[in-house]
């Protein structure tokens, strides 16, 4: 019997962050930036740090860009916006029920950016020179030159992975501005729709 000796194992280059599905978190963020999806800016008023002084500062305009926004029912009026676990929104709309959203134009592509910077200046700074006015219902800041905005009452929210998804009755919503494309965010950019 000769002796032969074995070939020599295959290298293998273990998968990147591969879940039990199979799927990596590079693999799955290529697939669904071929998704195009609308640009929102959702805002809400934080309430006063202390609401039994009067002189304490008045509570602060927040704001938060988003892509993953969407209608849910029309019988009632539900809209949907997935809100990153632990984000300054997501605490905020945990304790603040009333939050607006203005559905961006393709002009507002500067709005989108400055409220989805990572280590961002303060909220006040970045409504400074951003035309608005306030919901009625929410006091939330509504956009000038949005395509579209609404004003709604959170009625669930729903932990989803590293997510939340927070579910809003939609209490008013205006059409202000027909002039113009939507904002769009397709393959990790923010696009016009030509």
């Amino acid at each position: 019997m000769l002796n032969t000796p074995a070939a020599p194992a295959p290298i293998t280059v273990p998968p990147a962050a591969r879940h039990a599905e199979g799927v990596s978190n590079d693999e799955f963020r290529a697939a669904m930036s071929r998704l195009a999806a609308g640009v929102v800016l959702v805002t809400a008023v934080e309430a006063p740090l202390d609401p039994d002084d009067p002189g304490a500062p008045a509570g602060e305009d927040v704001g938060m860009t988003a892509t993953a926004f969407l209608s849910v029912s029309l019988d009632p009026p539900l809209v949907l916006v997935s809100l990153r676990t632990g984000s300054r929104m997501d605490e905020l709309l945990e304790e603040q029920p009333l939050w607006a959203v203005s559905v961006l134009s393709e002009s507002q592509r500067h709005i989108a950016g400055r409220f989805s910077m990572k280590g961002r200046v303060s909220d006040r700074l970045l409504f400074a020179d951003i035309p608005y006015r306030r919901g009625e219902y929410t006091g939330a800041p509504l956009v000038g030159g949005a395509l579209a905005t609404l004003e709604c009452r959170t009625e669930q929210r729903v932990e989803a992975g590293d997510h939340t998804l927070v579910i809003g009755r939609v209490m008013t919503a205006a059409v202000p501005s027909a002039e113009g494309g939507p904002l769009t965010y397709f393959r990790g950019r923010y696009r016009q729709l030509d």
